[in-house]
């Protein structure tokens, strides 16, 4: 039996022994039975009442509870709506008491996890709106009154991070740019006009919109900076040279050069205005010291007509060179032509510098072969005979293999300009056979040269008799002399240089000397020869 039961149970007990005692009472008092009545109505009516009032409030109870219960169900489902959880499941074989309990409790949690997801929503949103603000993008699509989901708040965490990473990149490339305009500006001295630019330059950095197009726009405002920079840099770099040159032409000192040097580094517009004011005093000096100037330029014409081998006929067109009318015009002629000479040269430097590396590899073939007919060579101790033959045969391999790719360079550039490739007015390839073929004829006199001499040496040992041979058969195998040779006139130009077209002349006219005691004219071109 149940405790409240038994309990119950001795509430009866208990008031059947309070009427018990109630009736006892009246006996003794001697209260008639109409009066007994009547107070035994009174005391049931109270006690009836009581019990009603209890029931009363025990049944509005139950009534609360039943409400409760329904009320939170109601909001349990909604929750679990919002929340986007599963239906909940209530406990089943539960008094109504635990039932209401358990609901209200699971309402409260949900209530409780609503609570915080809107508060994480609401400061993530904040937090977008900021960097929607600065970077100018779109809000992230999720509705501010409406409960997110976890899966829908770890996207919005990973939107966040990934808009943080953004804005940090962009600031960093904005702080870059920004640097370069600051020093782009400095260099031109140039101060911010538009209202763009004033942002950039003026304002809180913090405070710049870091929107695509702003960037785009930075980019495109430093690009500008930079082409104006470049340009300046272009133009004081075209003063710097032709100061450096007149420098070198007038003569200037060093001192007074290193006073100006500052400017002949940096390219600021006081750097341009400095360049621009010198190069204005050193064209008045050049004024002042023309014929100087003039004959410094002829000077280095020569060199260059050296370099690219002219000959006498290309020298003597430029009729300028040979006036002792020393004018503003005739200097502009001289300055025209080496710019001209110039620009030759670095066009067709390759073919020019390989024909210098053929010419200096013939040279020194030469001077061996020269060397390979003196006696005193077989005296040497120190193995200098050794590697003046093998330096010897590589030139002989070598010089054919530079002759083949100077014949391929040469048919490219004639091909591309739809002219011949000339070197000192004859075509170089035709040059370099001719030096071949003298070079072949030379051997071969020196061999008939040889056996004449042995020759005749045999008819004075028939005539006198056979001499006793001596040492001098040693001597007599160095006692062949060269031949005399005629140099090859030379064209003689007014300048302070030798004129260029001795170069080849002078390194192979023994060669020339020899076969036909000319020079030798440069006219066509044939194909290498096999040798």
């Amino acid at each position: 039996m149940r405790k409240s039961e038994v309990l119950a149970a001795e509430s009866v007990a208990c008031l059947n022994k309070a009427l018990c005692h109630l009736k006892d009472i009246w006996e003794e008092i001697g209260i008639p039975e109409d009066q007994r009545l009547q107070r035994t109505n009174v005391v049931k009516n109270h006690i009836k009442g009581l019990l009603d009032m209890m029931i009363t409030e025990e049944e509005s109870l139950r009534t609360r509870l039943l409400s409760s219960i329904k009320s939170c169900r109601k909001q349990l489902d909604t929750l679990c709506l919002e929340l986007q959880l599963p239906p909940f499941e209530e406990e089943r074989g539960v008094t109504m008491l635990q039932q209401e309990k358990e609901i209200r409790t699971q309402v409260e949690v949900l209530v409780k996890e609503r609570t915080q997801r809107m508060q994480q929503l609401k400061a993530l949103t904040e937090r977008d709106q900021d960097l929607c603000d600065t970077l100018c993008s779109d809000p992230y699509a999720l509705d501010p009154n409406a409960v997110p989901s976890l899966e829908q708040l770890d996207g919005f965490r990973q939107h966040i991070a990934s808009q943080t990473t953004e804005k940090e990149r962009r600031h960093a490339e904005f702080v870059g740019i920004k640097r370069q305009i600051i020093l782009c500006m400095d260099d031109l001295d140039q101060l911010p006009e538009t209202s763009f630019e004033k942002d950039i330059v003026c304002e809180d950095q913090e405070a710049f919109c870091l929107s695509k197009d702003n960037i785009a726009s930075l980019k495109l405002l430093l690009g500008e900076l930079e082409e104006r920079k470049a340009e300046n840099q272009a133009v004081c770099e075209a003063h710097r040279e032709k100061i450096q040159e007149l420098w070198d032409r007038l003569q200037v000192p060093q001192e007074e050069r290193e006073l100006f040097s500052e400017h002949m580094v940096a390219s600021k517009k006081k750097n341009l205005d400095a360049l621009e004011a010198e190069g204005r005093r050193l064209m008045e000096l050049k004024r002042l010291s023309m014929r100087n100037v003039t004959e410094a330029i002829r000077s280095e014409i020569a060199v260059l007509w050296e370099k690219c081998f002219f000959s006498s006929d290309q020298q003597q067109a430029f009729v300028p060179y040979f006036s002792n009318d020393f004018t503003e015009e005739l200097l502009g002629l001289h300055e025209a032509e080496i710019l001209r000479l110039k620009q030759h040269y670095e066009e067709h430097k390759e073919l020019f510098e390989g024909v210098h590396r053929w010419e200096e590899s013939w040279r020194l073939f030469l001077e061996l072969e020269e060397k390979a007919t003196d006696p005193s060579r077989f005296t040497n101790r120190g193995g200098n005979l050794l590697k003046e033959e093998k330096q010897k045969a590589e030139l002989h391999k070598s010089l054919p293999k530079l002759e083949k790719k100077l014949k391929a360079q040469i048919d490219v550039w004639e091909q591309g300009q739809a002219r011949e490739f000339l070197v000192n007015g004859q075509k170089f390839l035709q040059f370099v056979e001719e030096q071949w073929e003298l070079h072949r004829i030379k051997k071969e006199n020196e061999k008939l040269e040889r056996q004449l001499k042995k020759s005749k040496q045999i008819e004075v040992d028939m005539l006198y008799g056979t001499a006793v041979r001596t040492p001098t058969k040693r001597r007599f195998l160095g006692t062949t002399t060269p031949s005399k040779t005629r140099k090859v006139p030379s064209v003689r130009t007014p300048g302070r240089s030798k004129p260029p077209l001795a170069g080849l002349q002078e390194r192979n006219k023994e060669n020339m000397g020899l076969v036909t005691g000319l020079g030798v004219p440069l006219q066509s071109a044939r194909p290498l020869p096999g040798h």
